[in-house]
């Protein structure tokens, strides 16, 4: 049993005799490593997802530039991982690479290799053009006249002295202030500005968090600045210093200062002693030195940077701190390069410099194709050999010979002796209570999904688990072994029936000609016989073809491309895509055949084109077609320096990145490979991959095993011991601490009653308080005192006669009845959120808009009440000839809102309804307007494919592939689809993560649906809600079940034991009762009804609304929306547009009232009276 449980012989027991070595020495390779070829691991750019045709000229656009400027980082911060240092530029790093060759009579002697000095080179190369982008990135915009602002809460210093503004400089500087807060200071958390003349004027007496109003209003106080006499600097500071909530200082100066340097800057220091506040000093196109020495003195004092703008001299703008950081650092870089050129003449300072450029000189008369075998007739006709199958790549291979496939999966096995642990509720007990009888009885057993189930082991079944194990590793093996022979080696396995070879003939190939010749030969003679078309393109500047269209691989047409091959030269760059261009879009190849298949490219570095726009040109083309871009690369290890450099250059780790990437994204493989054998192959890898899989499923099978005899011996000792059983007492338990006051707390004691002793004793007996100004505090219901409306006294005693006095510490607050408009903050991106939670955060009453509140407080009550100074009572009607009333909710209320209150009012809600309208029109864009909005990280869409649905199946086929690439992809949401009519069909047999690969392959199953037979909902609900992974289902159809609807709605309830939401869509349906039955599929569990109808209409109502504004209550109207969604978005316009209404005619109003009140005043004043005559208006407080 010992030998049956020692899994390591299943993989070692191999005989590796009969393998060729380079199959041996494939295995000991560590590049199979799983953990370091992981296709899915390789992300693209979110701005390479094409999802449409038409955006290829955009994706055009996308360059990456190695220098990405980081608008959050200064030059010294972004240095940090760009400098020469960090990248291992340096000499010393230079000088680490080479061997020190001591000789007789000489001295010091180095030798490097001319691959190591070339790929220095290179980097030091890119380096300076990184920093010349980063350089000419700061001189963009307005980081070219006050640099780069740092912080998040920003004081501003403007110079608004006679001789920063005077001479025609005013307009100037207000349009570049008014830039600066567009571009730079309107993206800050908070802002305080202040201009200093000969005074000093500030725009808020504190700093002001940054929204539309506060970035207006700086704007406002830019543009009436005015000159202001001299400069008086230090007032300035003085008063910006008392500023709190400051992280960062902009002081821009034109002028020379008043004081002189040293008070300043003596002032400056004490200030920001222990403070973190540092000075961005600008130098606003001025040439008075003794402005700019004070600039860099207050810079290098609060540790900020100086900047340096001269309108007239750009050059002058290369003394700012940034720029000449980046200016060292790239002289830093020539400097290393002349030390390169140095080397190559032979000498570095004192030593002598040696560059092997070959191998050595022995093999310097040897062939260059001695790398590779090469037949002795290789000017001869072709050996043909026909294969008797189609072969297929290993992804496919493994859907048919795979672990899960052939039913080795562990859990599978497992899975019927495998138990949950028991766990229910007992009423005596009143609790849960666990079983521990499996546990004792049973083996623990981790599962996939992370749970322990109970574990019954049985070892002979197990044992045969093993052999099957052995088995599949075997044909993995064989697998390998066939892959790794003959022209797969170079190739990998050619799998499409229509293909086009794309040859790298560019002049940096000239001396490897021969090896691609032997590779496209073994190619011709092994894997080309059995295609049913093909073609063959050279490229190096300009593409080179061999037919104008593909050919059938006849023996005659197989002979004449390989003699076209044989007159191969070499010249040019690497011209990839107009070669990839040559080769999808011949209109004859899409005529006679329908295209190619597949396209092999071979080559041995990188294209001329920049790896993203190559990318997404080739992801355009390949997306939603039968195409494949498989990449090859070759290398020899005999880098031959006198050949010609290509136009860009690039290491290996580079080059393998980018053909790997390019592959991919034309749906392809990537297969590598060198004189040595294969290093990375896509094919290899899934094969490994699974073979790492059966290693693991074996060393878990081994664990159980294994653990099954040591559970029972411990059974047989525990039952020994049981006669001279010792009885173990608990330790006894430990006296109650003392509950004494620490010392601390005694000293704070004493402290407190001799403080409050002293402050209330008295030297003499009439010594008395006077009478506090206030009431005694009122107790609330919960009998506690409330104190928040006290005054606070501190008494202290007076000369006169040991009197005690006291001072007001804190007065009790007044708070104000009138309620202020509040000016709303709403979010400008939309957020992934149900109407219902976006209205909680940003609905009417929760942004305090409700017109009710205004008019509902004590002063609008019509009702009697108490007038203190005639001590009686006074009807509330003689408030109305003071304020106008109104009927409020079948209640008279008095209006007490002044115009313009009422107006403010108005503007603040038309934005509030403004903004939802532009939500209401983002929910009816693209694929929420069918499907309303995907909230959760891990959905599944269940899409009705009945019979019914036929007339719109293209619809929902083209709605479908939008939800998956504008939802699911974009916002990384996993996903599984399913379809229902008569019978269940599974996309996945889970939730999958959205990327690239998988979104494409839903779109591909998705074009595959058809409609036909009947609507098993029940049956759909039953295969959704089996999978744990998910967190909601979203189920599309136009109708009601087969079954009945109370038995599906009862089923569903009982089914979703966990409780996740059913959102259901209505879909080409109008009937009331299949509207009703998919809303109360989704109530019942929690989830959301949509139904999209009038979207149209709807646009064209919101976009008229938003132009002309809420004029009409009731003109134009929104369609009646049934989704929940649009529902409340649309109830909660009809309200605001509601109260908008009713506060025009409160505005009215008070402006009638007002008018009346004048008028009869004028007439009061115009009728002559002696006086007599007593008001019957009750005087009001």
């Amino acid at each position: 049993m010992q030998e049956i449980l020692d899994n390591a012989q299943i993989f070692n027991g191999v005989d590796d005799s009969s393998h060729p070595d380079d199959v041996r020495l494939l295995r000991r390779r560590p590049a199979w490593k799983t953990d370091e070829i992981n296709p899915l691991l390789i992300q693209p750019h979110s701005d390479l997802i094409v999802t449409d045709v038409s955006q290829a000229r955009k994706l055009e656009k996308v360059k990456a530039l190695s220098a990405i400027p980081d608008e959050s980082q200064t030059s010294e911060e972004w240095l940090e991982n760009h400098s020469l240092t960090y990248q291992q530029l340096t000499l010393k790093d230079l000088l680490s690479k080479g061997k020190k060759v001591k000789k007789f009579g000489e001295d010091t002697h180095m030798v490097f290799s001319g691959t190591v000095i070339n790929e220095f080179e290179y980097k030091l190369n890119s380096a300076i053009e990184t920093y010349h982008n980063r350089v000419k990135w700061l001189f963009e915009g307005t980081k070219k006249t006050f640099g780069l602002i740092k912080g998040d809460r920003v004081g501003v210093i403007i110079d608004s002295s006679d001789a920063n503004t005077g001479f025609g400089r005013l307009q100037v500087f207000q349009k570049s202030l008014l830039a600066l807060i567009n571009e730079q200071l309107s993206a800050k958390k908070s802002l305080y500005f202040m201009t200093f003349g000969t005074d000093v004027d500030c725009l808020w007496h504190c700093a002001r968090d940054v929204n539309s109003r506060i970035t207006e209003e700086a704007r406002d106080y830019v543009r009436e600045m005015k000159s202001s006499g001299g400069c008086n600097m230090l007032k300035a500071f003085k008063k910006i210093m008392k500023v709190k909530r400051l992280d960062s200082l902009v002081l821009i100066l034109g002028g020379c200062p008043d004081q002189s340097s040293n008070p300043v800057f003596d002032y400056i220091e004490q200030c920001l002693l222990g403070k973190d506040l540092p000075i961005h000093a600008v130098a606003y196109d001025t040439t008075n030195h003794k402005t700019h020495e004070a600039l860099r003195k207050i810079a290098d004092i609060s540790k900020g940077r100086y900047h340096y703008y001269n309108s007239s001299e750009i050059r002058d703008c290369y003394k700012s701190s940034d720029v000449s950081l980046l200016l060292r650092e790239s002289q830093r870089t020539l400097d290393m390069l002349s030390k390169i050129k140095q080397m190559r003449s032979g000498m570095l300072g004192n030593a002598l410099i040696s560059i092997e450029n070959e191998i050595a000189l022995e093999v310097e008369h040897n062939s260059l194709s001695r790398f590779l075998p090469r037949p002795v007739n290789h000017h001869q006709p072709l050996n043909i050999h026909k294969s008797d199958f189609h072969p297929s790549d290993s992804s496919i291979w493994i859907k048919e010979n795979g672990l899960r496939s052939q039913q080795l999966n562990l859990y599978q096995v497992l899975a019927p002796d495998a138990f949950d642990p028991v766990r229910d509720f007992v009423p005596i007990l009143r609790k849960s209570v666990k079983s521990r009888v499996n546990q004792s009885a049973m083996q623990q057993f981790e599962w996939h999904d992370g749970s322990v189930k109970n574990m019954h082991v049985d070892v002979a079944m197990l044992y045969d688990y093993q052999k099957r194990l052995g088995h599949a590793v075997n044909t993995y093996e064989a697998r390998i072994e066939w892959l790794a022979s003959a022209s797969r080696r170079i190739w990998g396995t050619v799998c499409e029936k229509k293909i086009i070879i794309l040859i790298d003939v560019s002049v940096s190939n000239k001396p490897y000609l021969v090896h691609l010749q032997h590779s496209i030969r073994l190619l011709l003679e092994q894997q080309v016989a059995n295609k049913e078309a093909f073609n063959l393109i050279a490229f190096g500047s300009h593409p080179n073809m061999w037919k104008p269209q593909m050919v059938k691989p006849t023996k005659e047409n197989l002979q004449a491309a390989w003699r076209w091959v044989l007159h191969l030269e070499t010249g040019g760059s690497r011209n990839f895509l107009n070669a990839f261009r040559f080769a999808i879009e011949n209109s004859e190849d899409m005529q006679d055949f329908g295209g190619p298949q597949g396209i092999y490219y071979i080559g041995s570095g990188i294209p001329d084109q920049i790896e993203d726009v190559a990318c997404s040109f080739v992801s355009e083309k390949c997306f939603g077609r039968d195409l494949k871009l498989h990449t090859i690369l070759f290398c020899i290890d005999d880098y031959h320096q006198e050949s010609e450099l290509p136009s860009r250059y690039a290491d290996l780790t580079h080059t393998a990145s980018y053909l790997r990437n390019l592959a991919h994204q034309g749906n392809g493989r990537f297969h590598w490979f060198r004189e040595s054998g294969i290093i990375e192959s896509d094919d290899v890898t899934a094969i490994m991959q699974e073979m790492e899989k059966a290693v693991y499923y074996s060393q878990r099978c081994a664990t159980l095993v294994n653990a099954v005899k040591p559970k029972k011996e411990d059974k047989l000792k525990a039952i020994e011991p049981r006669k001279g059983k010792k009885v173990i007492m608990p330790p006894p338990l430990e006296h109650p601490r003392q509950t004494a006051l620490s010392l601390a707390r005694e000293q704070q004691a004493i402290r407190g009653e001799n403080q409050k002793c002293l402050a209330w004793r008295s030297p003499k007996k009439k010594a008395t308080l006077p009478p506090a100004p206030y009431k005694n505090p009122k107790s609330n219901k919960s009998g506690k005192t409330d104190l928040s409306d006290k005054a606070q006294v501190e008494p202290f005693y007076t000369e006169d006669k040991g009197n005690v006095g006291v001072v007001f510490k804190k007065y009790p607050k007044k708070k104000s009845v009138r309620k202020v408009i509040p000016e709303p903050i709403l979010p400008e991106m939309e957020e992934r959120l149900s109407s219902k939670q976006w209205l909680k955060r940003y609905g009417i009453n929760k942004l305090k808009l409700n017109l009710n509140r205004y008019v509902s407080g004590p002063v609008c009550v019509h009702d009697k009440t108490n007038v203190k100074s005639t001590g009686g009572q006074a009807h509330a009607k003689w408030f109305c000839s003071i304020f106008p009333s109104v009927e409020v909710n079948d209640k008279v209320r008095h209006i007490d809102m002044n115009i313009k209150e009422i107006e403010d009012y108005v503007t603040q809600l038309t934005r509030v309804g403004k903004r939802y309208l532009q939500r209401t029109q983002w929910l009816l864009s693209a694929s929420k307007r069918t499907f309303g909005l995907v909230l959760e990280s891990r959905v599944i869409i269940l899409v009705d494919v009945s019979g019914s649905m036929e007339n719109r199946m293209d619809d929902l086929k083209n709605e479908l592939k939008h939800l998956i690439w504008e939802q699911l992809r974009n916002n990384r949401v996993g996903f599984n689809i399913i379809s229902f009519s008569d019978h269940i069909r599974s996309w996945q047999d889970s939730t999958t993560d959205a990327n690239d690969t998988t979104c494409e392959d839903a779109t591909k199953w998705v074009t595959s649906l058809h409609a036909h037979g009947g609507t098993k909902t029940l049956d759909a609900l039953k295969e959704a809600l089996s999978d744990n992974t998910a967190e909601a289902l979203y189920l599309l159809s136009d109708g009601k079940p087969d079954t009945s609807v109370k038995l599906t709605l009862e089923t569903a309830v009982k089914l979703n034991r966990r409780r996740i939401p059913i959102h259901t869509i209505l879909f080409n349906s109008n009937d009331s009762n299949h509207a009703m039955f998919l809303a109360n599929l989704a109530h019942q569990s929690g989830g959301r009804y949509h139904v999209c109808k009038g979207d149209r209409d709807a646009n064209l109502t919101a976009y008229k609304m938003m132009s002309e504004g809420f004029v009409d209550e009731d003109d134009p109207n929104l369609p009646d929306f049934q989704g929940d969604d649009l529902k409340r978005l649309r109830s909660e316009i009809t309200t605001a547009r509601k109260y908008i209404t009713q506060a025009r005619l409160y505005k009215k109003i008070v402006e009638q009232h007002k008018e009346e009140w004048v008028s009869s005043r004028q007439n009061e004043k115009a009728t002559p009276g002696d006086g007599s005559a007593i008001s019957k208006r009750p005087f009001l407080p």
